[in-house]
């Protein structure tokens, strides 16, 4: 197979809402490429895109697809994604190996929810956009209203290419402004005929264009010149002042197909091939050594993998992006993030489930690997001698938690199994497992979105499992000071047990000293202080244990098991068995035996003194508490507000993104639960949110009665 240079390749996006033609348009591009010999249909099932039975049973994409075609001794990368927020993943990852986003939009419904979301996207990952107002062959087609929408929601960089002549059912003709032809299909569509534009457009093809040569000029101050010395542009000029413009964002090119009918799609091929930016036009990578890694194929081979898969009868399959060098058969690399040795055995190029071998791959081609050892999503691949790393894809913080159990316990096993290929193939899907809470926690980006992981342990794992509300992780502390003493002694024969310990246990805040007296039941103790450990405990906040013990009444060796016994009850307090933090304890007194005194006697003196003074120090239960900021259109603001403060959520700020408010807020944990569903009935779908873990407080009262009676009720059961 044809290998191509840097500047021959193009990487493009393929975003949009769902519905809105992505994968059909995709399917005229691999048939015009002659990459397939038909075009097959999202109703047939036979698209190169979707091919995953979850994509046949549900009729929209779920994952992103990787895909090229060949178009006028170029090729493009094409990145199928989904239009549905829950699987964003995919939509993050293939914007961050492309060079530019091509958005497709439903003529019939302009700027939908996807849209809207699927353009921060591009925005954010600071890509050029490349707008298709697809379906023209619609009855309902109104591709006036849609760019009215587009201008209106999206951006005033946004400057029409091309417009319809006879957009509804019939539609067949484009007038392209820019070479000032119009554009005419046959029935089945495929290459244009290019003929003079009709008398009765000319006056409106002459405006647009000038609009579109003006917009161009200000791309490039010397075209800027130009233009102001001679009034106009010639193509040339015009096409290097869009490509400029695309680069910056400053020009937002629009084009028109019906991608169903393949018209319109070998003009926009071409515009792709002409004026979308290729690897070497775009800001560089800078490697984990802060260095520009140029891509350069006489330089030292380099890749990122950006996705991974697995598929029937061949196993993982990773999906990468060469950014320097040249990429051959049976190369030696060393994976830098892990150190291991792989050997790229066998390249490929994908056009979804088809694949073809090729010898080797320049930079900015995209690739794939089979039978890697120990190579997955996120990591570099360098040959010998390179150590850098990419800092890689930024996949969004999970929105929505469940807790999960297969229905037969013969399953666990193999139930973790398949959670862990889950997460290759989509790591948006986290898995935790929770020795605290007792559960296995999984985190997604929404309702759906487990929904589909579900479906997949139903009918690909064949593993029956069931969803379960997810417990929150409390943790406990205390709020006063106690003390307590506690004696454990056992004689039964032989040598016996004995140890006595005497404790102090005070709340722990960060920077606090020790206290030198402490006052319990009227009664002023002096402390001490001869040692002390602060431990930084695994699951937050610190023990801080003190020694205080004068005159030799513990022995130091035993004071070891003492912590020990202390650190067996930090991990189950009294109120719900959550972990305990921000605890200090004095131990300034006891006794021993110089026969029958050992650990284990100091070790569950230490456990009983430590739990009688946690339960009398005003023992509080916190809870996690959420950073959560939600972009919402302005129209929604109240009901959002309105619907946080109803969680306990605390409004921390709000400001203005173009037609969107972005909120700030503090919200528990617990009240977060199925957030995303309720936050998409409220705003019609059309918001989004983040989350973070912010900080563990206090849980008001009534909160704290409610969650100790469940915890008692459930602990009962049991």
């Amino acid at each position: 197979m044809k290998t191509f240079q840097a500047d021959q390749i193009k990487n493009i996006a393929l975003l949009g809402n769902s519905g809105s033609g992505k994968t059909t348009l995709a399917e005229a591009m691999l048939f015009n490429g002659g990459i397939i010999e038909r075009r097959g249909t999202i109703e047939g099932k036979n698209t190169a895109s979707d091919y995953r039975p979850i994509e046949h049973e549900n009729g929209n994409s779920i994952f992103s697809t990787v895909l090229y075609t060949e178009f006028q001794n170029s090729k493009i990368n094409i990145f199928d994604t989904p239009g549905l927020d829950d699987f964003s993943g995919g939509v993050i990852s293939s914007l961050f190996a492309s060079d530019t986003a091509v958005m497709t939009i439903n003529v019939q419904n302009g700027v939908e929810v996807g849209t809207e979301i699927h353009f921060r996207h591009a925005e954010k990952e600071n890509k050029p956009l490349i707008l298709v107002i697809n379906g023209l062959d619609h009855e309902k087609a109104n591709f006036e209203k849609s760019l009215e929408m587009l201008k209106e929601r999206l951006s005033s960089n946004i400057i029409l290419v091309q417009y319809p002549v006879n957009e509804g059912i019939g539609f067949n003709s484009i007038i392209d402004v820019l070479i000032m032809k119009m554009l005419r299909y046959a029935k089945d569509g495929g290459k244009a005929e290019i003929v003079d534009i009709p008398a009765d457009q000319a006056a409106k093809a002459a405006e647009l264009h000038s609009a579109l040569v003006e917009k161009a000029a200000e791309s490039d101050e010397a075209l800027m010149e130009t233009f102001f010395t001679n009034d106009t542009l010639t193509e040339e000029e015009i096409k290097k002042g869009i490509a400029k413009g695309l680069r910056t964002r400053n020009l937002i090119p629009v084009l028109c197909v019906s991608s169903k009918n393949n018209i319109g799609v070998d003009r926009l091929m071409e515009f792709i091939v002409n004026e979308a930016p290729s690897i070497a036009d775009m800001p560089l990578q800078i490697n984990s050594k802060g260095n520009e890694v140029k891509p350069n194929p006489t330089g030292p081979a380099s890749v990122y993998v950006f996705k991974s898969s697995i598929e029937e009868h061949i196993g993982e399959i990773h999906y990468f992006r060469v950014y320097s060098g040249k990429v051959i058969e049976n190369l030696d690399v060393v994976n830098s993030n892990n150190g291991t040795k792989e050997r790229l055995a066998q390249l490929y190029v994908s056009a979804g489930k088809n694949r073809s071998r090729v010898p080797e791959l320049y930079p900015g081609d995209i690739g794939a690997f089979v039978k890697l050892k120990s190579t997955k999503t996120g990591h570099t691949l360098n040959v010998p001698g390179n150590d850098w790393k990419f800092a890689g894809v930024k996949f969004p913080e999970p929105k929505y938690r469940t807790a999960i159990k297969a229905q037969s316990e013969s399953d666990d096993e193999k139930l973790g199994e398949a959670l862990n290929k889950i997460h290759l193939e989509d790591p948006t899907i986290v898995i935790e497992y929770s020795k605290e809470l007792k559960q296995i926690i999984v985190h997604g980006q929404g309702e759906y979105h487990l929904s589909i992981m579900k479906w997949h342990l139903d009918n690909i794992y064949k593993i029956h499992t069931n969803f379960h509300s997810p417990k929150i992780p409390y943790r406990e502390t205390i709020t006063k000071s106690a003390q307590a003493d506690y004696r454990h002694r056992k004689q039964s024969g032989g040598a016996g047990q004995f140890g006595e310990v005497h404790m102090i246990i005070e709340p722990y805040e960060e920077g606090s000293k020790e206290a030198t007296v402490q006052k319990i039941n009227g009664k002023d103790i002096k402390i001490s202080v001869r040692d002390k450990e602060e431990i930084t405990l695994p699951w937050g906040g610190k023990l801080v244990y003190v020694n205080s013990i004068v005159g030799g009444a513990i022995d130091a060796r035993f004071l070891p098991a003492i912590l020990k016994g202390i650190m067996e009850k930090m991990e189950t307090g009294p109120l719900t068995g959550s972990y305990a933090r921000d605890i200090r304890v004095y131990v300034y007194d006891g006794k021993m035996h110089p026969v029958d005194s050992n650990e284990i006697s100091f070790r569950l003196a230490g456990r009983n003194a430590f739990s009688q003074a946690f339960k009398i120090a005003g023992p509080k239960i916190l809870e996690p508490v959420y950073d959560v900021e939600i972009m919402v259109p302005s129209d929604r603001m109240g009901d959002v507000i309105s619907d946080l403060q109803g969680r306990r959520g605390m409004v921390l700020g709000m400001e203005s993104e173009k037609r969107f408010e972005v909120i700030k807020a503090k919200v528990p944990l617990a009240e977060m639960n199925k957030y995303s569903t309720a936050l998409s009935s409220i705003t019609g779908g059309r918001a989004m949110y983040s989350m973070k873990f912010a900080e563990y407080a206090q849980v008001p009262g009534d909160v704290q009665d409610s969650v100790i009676k469940a915890y008692s009720e459930e602990e009962e059961e049991e």
